[in-house]
């Protein structure tokens, strides 16, 4: 783990992200490099004010009120106003890990010198995250253009003495809080309430943890794939590189090569049997549709890691070729490229949900007579109903991820009288992915205790086979959380752990990555 973090506004990562948001403990500091830039950012919009020229949302009102010029003595006023107007978001407050992404990627967003708020600004904001002072903000009312509009005015609110703060595991006013610790609230300058508000950064913070958390559950969804083939007497062949060579989809033959190597030294996979050639789509294909749920991931990245550095607010300040101030306002704040990546993001994971809960119902399934175990995983069926209803969880919650996977991106709700006429709705894509994820690691878990039962009877017949070197691994860790059930037992306390398991990504861990 990092101690310490410098922000330059073009060098934030996304693991950096990740371990700023887990981490209270890392101090954060601004770049020397970054504030000159900042600085004279700030002089700009001074000089801009003092010609007099009308620039949006300096010294005009906001959205449909564009138009509106606002005398020079109340352009403080107009920039305290966006926060208090904007702060009207609803819902759960979002997890202090979100609200920490949140504000390390604000700051490094305003780093970059282009946004007009001054240096005592941006050095407050991280004096706050810094000390672990979390303004409250609820997770709904944003629909992702222009920006996260209402969680970023919950956020900037402490900056100014206003809403209201976690400290110390207690929420109390803001106010309360920085006069408790010696820090002074600021006064707004031209710009700044709109820079601070105008963003992706909602949306980028929960893309960052789900791209993280989807990585995890993806390499434990292929760990639990080879662990079920390997209880189902499945075979290896589907995985041989020279087939993955011929279509060259990326993720396809990566994910076949990772199965080898979980699966290298199996004893409980099948030779070539002329009776029995080939496997169900569900293990068979397993390179084909996980590798692409691997691309997918792969690219939700890619859009997270360029929107980090990325300038995100409107209108942005520039100097022209004679040096002097210039403002051009344009549409940065769109979140279209992050709802698009966290729609396509959704589909796929609950497509890995899919595969998983379907491979449950195959290792419960009593059709399947030619498998090495009993109907539900249980030897007395009928007085014991065994693993039976934990495939009905799964199916639940395979059900409702497909609910979730409707594409946000696909709605639009003009805003603004109409000037606001297309909107993202990328956090909604970004709360849906967040559901889903936490649906797949439960349906990976039953997968996980179900198949480790599963391999128990083929072990039980045939004590001299082997698992393979990393699948034995997931097996033996599956039983240090949940035993062989040789009767009906209360079932979700070990189900419980197992889940908080792969959610801590102790099955991801054993698997080298791609």
């Amino acid at each position: 783990m990092i101690h310490e973090l410098t922000i330059d506004g073009t060098t934030l990562t996304l693991d950096q992200v990740i371990e700023v948001a887990h981490h209270p403990e890392i101090t954060v500091r601004l770049a020397a490099n970054a504030i000159p830039a900042i600085q004279a950012s700030a002089q700009a919009v001074d000089r801009l004010l003092a010609k007099g020229e009308v620039a949006y949302g300096i010294n005009t009102g906001f959205g449909a009120f564009k138009d509106r010029l606002i005398p020079l003595n109340e352009v403080e006023k107009l920039q305290e106003n966006i926060l208090l107007s904007h702060a009207v978001g609803v819902g759960d407050k979002l997890p202090d890990l979100t609200v920490r992404a949140m504000m390390l990627i604000r700051a490094n967003t305003l780093a970059r010198g282009y946004s007009g708020v001054r240096l005592e600004t941006l050095q407050l904001l991280l004096a706050l995250l810094n000390r672990n002072i979390l303004p409250v903000i609820p997770e709904k009312g944003s629909l992702g253009a222009s920006g996260d509009l209402a969680p970023l005015a919950h956020m900037s609110l402490p900056l100014i003495g206003q809403g209201e703060v976690l400290y110390q595991g207690k929420r109390i006013p803001a106010a309360e809080v920085l006069q408790q610790l010696g820090l002074t609230p600021i006064k707004l300058s031209a710009k700044e309430g709109l820079a601070l508000t105008n963003g992706t950064t909602l949306m980028t913070a929960m893309g960052a943890e789900a791209c993280t958390q989807a990585q995890v559950l993806m390499t434990t969804a292929n760990l639990a794939a080879a662990l079920t083939l390997e209880a189902q007497n499945g075979t290896l062949r589907a995985f041989d590189a020279t087939i993955h060579n011929l279509r060259p989809q990326p993720g396809q033959a990566e994910t076949a090569a990772q199965l080898r190597t979980i699966l290298a030294g199996s004893q409980l996979t099948r030779p070539d049997d002329s009776k029995n050639i080939q496997d169900a789509y569900t293990l068979r294909c397993i390179p084909q549709v996980h590798g692409a749920v691997q691309h997918a991931i792969d690219y939700a990245k890619s859009v997270m890691s360029t929107e980090l550095n990325s300038v995100t607010d409107n209108p942005l300040i520039f100097e022209d070729e004679s040096g002097e101030p210039m403002v051009i306002s344009g549409g940065n704040f769109h979140g279209e490229p992050l709802a698009l990546a966290l729609d396509f993001l959704g589909i796929a994971l609950t497509d890995l949900g899919n595969m998983s809960e379907r491979r449950i119902a195959k290792l419960v399934d009593k059709s399947e007579a030619e498998l090495p175990y009993p109907p539900f995983l249980t030897e007395h069926g009928g007085l014991n109903s065994g693993f039976m209803l934990l495939q009905y969880t799964a199916a639940a919650l395979t059900s409702e991820n497909k609910t979730y996977s409707h594409p946000a991106s696909t709605d639009n709700i003009p805003s603004s009288g109409n000037v606001e006429d297309h909107v993202s709705m990328g956090p909604n894509a970004a709360r849906h992915v967040r559901d889903i994820l936490e649906n797949l690691s439960v349906i990976l878990a039953i997968e996980l205790m179900s198949t480790a039962q599963a391999v128990d009877f083929r072990l039980n017949k045939h004590p001299e086979l082997q698992l393979g070197q990393i699948s034995g691994q997931a097996y033996h860790l599956v039983r240090q959380a949940v035993p062989f059930v040789p009767k009906d037992t209360v079932l979700y306390p070990y189900l419980d752990s197992l889940i908080e398991m792969v959610r801590a990504g102790e099955f991801a861990a054993l698997v080298p990555p791609l």
